[in-house]
């Protein structure tokens, strides 16, 4: 069987900015077609370093904040992990559709085809995405992307568990004549592309603006004024917002976030808030034809309200909104950093090696890294049972390390990480002794 390519540094650089060429990402199978998106990681990590970089040197520049920065990469973290189980329903659903209906075979090594599909990809994720923001049902899955009230490089990480199980039907029309592998291809590009516009550092780029989704484009996508909603749905070209209605350019400032924000960084709340309302509504709404238009009609619809729902509706923006960000120790927030990286790097071991590792390992490391996500998450909120989860949390971490389950990057810190783990877990232990004593106390 033909295994998946690696990048060059030249193809990890330009993939990011749809700069592929024909020749170079073009394949006979879709084994043999790169894993784009695993390979970005460092491509990634080194964009955001230089966002926060010039952030810091520019007085007006973007300031990231720690809190935000770790539900947006929680949630990043939390999407891939069904992965892990099956393939990605795109391809999967792709293949079907391509080994028993298809209308055509297109060749695998023209230009043509990898151009069709291209475009074919772009404006599939438009109507993707639009339809996401249209329907209600769709737009519980979708809200976890615009619930950050910041705009940077690792909001583009933000991502929904559940959305990848309903986009994958908007592609098969090109399953009828484009091969799978060129499709493996620009469902990539199409999605790494959209990493780097997710930034307030540029600000316009001339005539390109015309043409590309570009960072003005897609900041007005994530903003809250009302002059934002419903807006810029593009991919990789603006031309089909231009083309179908939804084009809206940037003008006043822009208000990031969730029409109502949900104030908390806890990723489960974060990723599945949204479906409890959506029920709570579906069940309170009077009569079949009601229940059926809260599920799909647009979130801001009402009875009696157009579908989409009324744009006066929306808060007005007054300038002076702030997000959300309680107050926490410095020390604290250094922890929570330092445990997310060393979480970073099982679950980037993970997905590695889970070819190689048994499902047992599998499952209980993806239960792990469930875990630690949440955990992590109480600490940010400052929730009242924070300390017992994390407590929890250090101890099976230091079984994992003592069975051979985790193993650093670099194994000169397997002592340092295996003794900050230890020390963790007696402070959070002394924490829950002391939470206890004081409930004893109030309730005497």
């Amino acid at each position: 069987m033909a295994q998946a390519k690696n990048v060059t540094v030249s193809q990890g650089v330009r993939m990011l900015f749809s700069l592929m060429t024909p020749n170079e990402s073009s394949f006979a199978t879709v084994q043999e077609v790169p894993t784009y998106v695993s390979q970005a990681t460092p491509y990634f990590t080194g964009l955001i370093i230089l966002e926060i970089v010039l952030g810091w040197l520019k007085k007006d520049g973007p300031r990231i904040k720690i809190n935000d920065f770790i539900t947006s990469l929680s949630a990043g973290v939390m999407s891939r992990l069904p992965q892990l189980m099956m393939r990605s329903l795109e391809l999967s659903a792709y293949i079907y559709v391509w080994n028993n209906f298809r209308l055509l075979e297109l060749p695998w090594d023209s230009a043509w085809t990898w151009w069709l599909a291209f475009l074919g990809v772009d404006m599939g994720y438009y109507w993707v995405h639009r339809f996401a923001h249209e329907l209600n049902i769709l737009w519980a899955a979708h809200q976890v992307h615009h619930s950050s009230e910041y705009y940077n490089l690792s909001t583009a990480l933000r991502q929904s568990v559940t959305q990848q199980f309903s986009s994958w039907a908007f592609y098969l029309p090109l399953a009828l004549m484009v091969p799978p592998s060129v499709f493996a291809v620009h469902i990539q590009l199409n999605l790494l592309y959209q990493f780097w516009i997710h930034t307030e550092l540029v600000k316009d780029l001339g005539p390109l603006e015309w043409i590309l989704n570009t960072p003005s484009h897609h900041r007005v996508h994530h903003g809250r004024n009302p002059y934002c909603i419903d807006k810029n749905y593009a991919g990789i070209l603006i031309i089909w917002d231009r083309m179908f209605g939804t084009f809206a350019p940037e003008s006043d400032h822009v208000v990031y976030g969730l029409v109502h924000p949900i104030s908390t960084f806890e990723i489960w709340t974060v990723e599945f808030l949204y479906y409890p309302y959506l029920w709570q509504r579906f069940w309170e709404a009077e009569g079949i034809s009601n229940k059926l238009s809260v599920i799909f009609k647009g979130p801001g619809w009402t009875p009696g309200k157009p579908r989409l729902g009324d744009i006066a509706d929306i808060p007005q923006i007054t300038g002076e909104e702030m997000p959300y960000n309680p107050t926490w120790s410095p020390a604290m927030q250094a922890y929570v950093l330092v445990q997310f990286f060393l979480l970073l790097d099982v679950y980037n071991n993970l997905l590695m090696d889970q070819t190689i590792l048994s499902e047992m390992t599998v499952l209980l490391l993806t239960a792990y890294v469930l875990l630690s996500l949440t955990s992590l998450g109480f600490l940010i909120d400052q929730r009242a049972n924070a300390a017992e989860m994390e407590m929890l949390r250090c101890v099976l971490t230091m079984a994992l390390l003592r069975f051979g389950y985790i193993k650093p990057l670099v194994p000169l810190l397997a002592f340092p990480i295996e003794a900050f783990v230890l020390i963790s877990a007696v402070y959070w232990s002394l924490q829950c002794v002391n939470q206890r004593i004081n409930r004893m106390k109030k309730e005497n």
